[in-house]
């Protein structure tokens, strides 16, 4: 049955639905910007606690996982009760971790509360399916996308974290960031629409988790999201440090450089879904790909120096990327992730449109798990290979990896299809060309 935004010409419905993303979409904001509370944060805790660059990888790891790890059975439960009250209770869950901020002195203790507070990821989630249910097919692609824009929320961290150090001091940061969360949640109780009846919970049986682990085009779309959202959220947590390291910025600098990777990348995600509504999710998926693998190949690429022994003397070549360069490739790949984030939840309706917390919280997890696990591969790679740009080496690999599913996964598509159009030929050749053979036997 579609979605009341496709069937009904009522203008309540329509202020339902519109009403409903922007309260998702604000609400999905103030969660991110919890859930990456640690990328600003993490920059003084490093210095302070003297931290080597796969124990900040761990620190900053701590919240992406919970977040990640509870999506999947949250989102089965999304599929069964209420997202909205079930989002409602997340949000409160949180503030009892960020009050306990400031009393936190140690590595371990930050550790665990960041485990605490990271079930603010699974906001993601719950948005996704509270969304998908107020809006058509055809508009689908849209509506996730400026959902989506609430990756924008890692700004108000950027921008909040330090004016609350400079003016009320780090004691404040928690206690500030739990007001927030509280009001956020009132807002959204009292404002947000309760789903439509006709996408009730209880209509719809959700998928198990053995039916979405067995299942590998969910995994496939899970792979694709590991790079365009994981590794989005590895890279936000981790410029700042490497802004630092490769182009001897300070934090302020560093952050600010960060904030425009991190504002554009979740912007552009609304023209992404418009992209994946018109041209289709698959394709708008490749292109990012290569448009990805090409900036990467030369992000990768230490800065080196070569010495040719010529006849009379000897010739130094410098090869590297200034800021500069290296800020537009990283923007571009920013921009291309947005696009790739609201293409993959396309396609991911297109298939599973009534499970979309299920189906879409196990690709969200996975994805969410590229936050949680590349911080820890990119400083083992620092620490091991000794080379600033270990980062890049790695997602490089990723996006390969993910490259050479996608193609394989096409041609099997295709495969299957052609196929299934000769089984229901009874597997004979079509009347085109039998006519034509029967005219090269004549």
């Amino acid at each position: 049955m579609p979605p009341p935004a496709a069937t009904s010409l009522s203008q309540a419905t329509l202020n339902c639905a519109n009403r409903a993303l922007l309260l998702a979409t604000l609400a999905f904001a103030a969660c991110f910007s919890v859930w990456t509370l640690y990328a600003v944060m993490g920059l003084q805790l490093q210095q302070q606690l003297e931290l080597s660059a796969t124990e900040y990888g761990f620190l900053l790891a701590a919240p992406i996982l919970t977040g990640a790890l509870l999506r999947i059975p949250l989102g089965i439960l999304a599929d069964r009760i209420s997202a909205r009250l079930l989002w409602l209770y997340q949000m409160l869950a949180v503030i009892p971790a960020l009050l306990l901020l400031p009393l936190v002195d140690s590595y371990s203790g930050y550790l665990w509360l960041g485990l605490w507070f990271g079930i603010s990821g699974v906001s993601f989630t719950f948005g996704v399916r509270y969304v998908s249910q107020w809006f058509a097919s055809s508009r689908q692609g849209r509506a996730l996308g400026l959902f989506g824009v609430g990756n924008a929320g890692v700004a108000i961290t950027f921008v909040l974290v330090p004016l609350a150090i400079n003016y009320a001091g780090w004691q404040w940061v928690g206690p500030l960031y739990a007001a927030g969360m509280l009001l956020i949640s009132l807002i959204f109780i009292l404002l947000a629409p309760k789903e439509p009846l006709q996408f009730s919970p209880a209509k719809h049986q959700a998928l198990s988790l053995r039916q979405l682990c067995s299942n590998a085009r969910i995994w496939r779309f899970s792979l694709y999201y590991y790079f365009v959202f994981g590794s989005f959220l590895a890279l936000l947590l981790w410029l700042p440090q490497y802004y630092m390291q490769a182009y001897a910025m300070d934090a302020q600098q560093a952050m600010a450089f960060t904030l425009f990777f991190v504002a554009t990348s979740s912007m552009v995600r609304a023209l992404g879904g418009w992209f994946a509504d018109r041209y289709g999710g698959r394709a708008v998926n490749w292109s990012v790909f290569w448009v990805c693998i090409v900036c990467l190949f030369f992000l990768s690429y230490p800065p080196t120096t070569l010495i040719i022994h010529g006849l009379e003397k000897d010739v130094q070549l410098e090869i590297g990327l200034n800021v500069w360069w290296f800020t537009l490739l990283i923007f571009i790949i920013g921009v291309a992730q947005g696009f790739g984030r609201a293409s993959v939840y396309k396609v991911i309706h297109d298939y599973y449109p009534q499970h979309m917390g299920s189906a879409g919280g196990f690709v969200a997890a996975i994805g969410a798990l590229g936050g949680c696990t590349l911080p820890i591969l990119f400083g083992v790679a620092q620490d091991v290979l000794g080379i600033v740009t270990g980062c890049f080496m790695i997602l490089y690999g990723v996006l390969a990896l993910c490259m050479i599913t996608m193609f394989f996964a096409n041609q099997a598509a295709q495969y299957q299809q052609k196929l299934a159009q000769a089984r229901s030929n009874n597997f004979l050749l079509d009347d085109d060309t039998s006519d034509h053979e029967d005219n090269i036997c004549r």
